[in-house]
């Protein structure tokens, strides 16, 4: 069953079924810019979009040196044993 529609020009509805059956197609569509709608049950449940190019992406700072400077007394399970039955009491 198809039940892909076009809306205005470069608007895709299509139901779940059918994107996964055409799932491929329906990334070129959305590469090449048309908005591409699944829908479940009648419904809009996502739409395809192109993933920025050159966005920067949150790169996380380097802990190495911050894990290094934490010093542990003792062993680290009795520590925590220690600390939590203290919170207790």
């Amino acid at each position: 069953m198809y039940t892909a529609t076009l809306q205005q020009d470069r608007d895709m509805k299509i139901n779940v079924k059918e994107a996964r059956r055409r799932f491929s197609e329906l990334l070129d569509r959305a590469e090449h810019g048309e908005d591409v709608v699944v829908t479940r049950r009648g419904k809009s449940a996502v739409r395809f979009v192109v993933a920025g190019k050159g966005q920067p992406r949150h790169v996380l700072p380097d802990l190495s040196e911050f894990r290094t400077s934490i010093k542990a007394r003792g062993r680290l399970t009795e520590s925590l044993l220690k600390d939590r039955e203290d919170a207790r009491y």
